[in-house]
């Protein structure tokens, strides 16, 4: 007679993963939201202060858009998408617990960058990017600290999605 074993609840993850997926969250939301209001308080929009040269400047901007400034004026669509994006992020970490802690940093680093930006739509309707690298005309996209931290989430999930890959097949008979 055949027995089917039946699946239970995901496990649980450990009260040391929430610690750091809600303290790193945590901590890069108060990060962003600081940095942005310095640099709303003491430099004005669309201005130019070079940090490092030319390579590294302060450049405030209001990006009403997505990421990277992609589909402007859109900002009341893309805080509503973040709501449901934040419930998607809590409830993937509350069922990766055998992902390892690097899922969690990944994740609490995605947590805190979408919060921050967030926090910015509902309050201005826009996020406020400031940060602008470059050499002469050839310059990456102005972010803050919050794009900053959802680009090393990707990262991290990546190096999590590769690691994961091998040792799967590093185990296969």
């Amino acid at each position: 007679m055949a027995t089917h074993a039946v699946a239970g609840p995901a496990p649980a993850v450990s009260s040391r993963r929430w610690s750091i997926f809600a303290g790193l969250g945590t901590a890069v939301v108060v990060a962003d939201q600081l940095t942005k209001a310095v640099i709303a308080a003491t430099l004005p929009l669309d201005s130019t202060t070079e940090i490092v040269g030319d390579l590294i400047r302060l450049a405030p901007s209001a990006n009403s858009g997505a990421i990277f400034g992609l589909f402007p004026d859109q900002g009341w669509l893309f805080g509503a998408l973040s709501v449901g994006v934040l419930v998607l992020i809590v409830a993937y970490h509350a069922r990766s617990a055998e992902a390892g802690p690097i899922m969690s940093v990944a994740l609490g680093f995605l947590l805190g960058g979408a919060v921050g930006n967030l926090i910015d739509r509902f309050r201005f309707g826009y996020v406020l990017d400031f940060v602008d690298m470059g050499i002469g005309s050839l310059r990456w996209y102005t972010f803050n600290v919050a794009d900053a931290a959802i680009s090393t989430s990707i990262l991290l999930l990546l190096l999590v999605a590769v690691l994961s890959g091998r040792l799967s097949a590093g185990s296969r008979p």
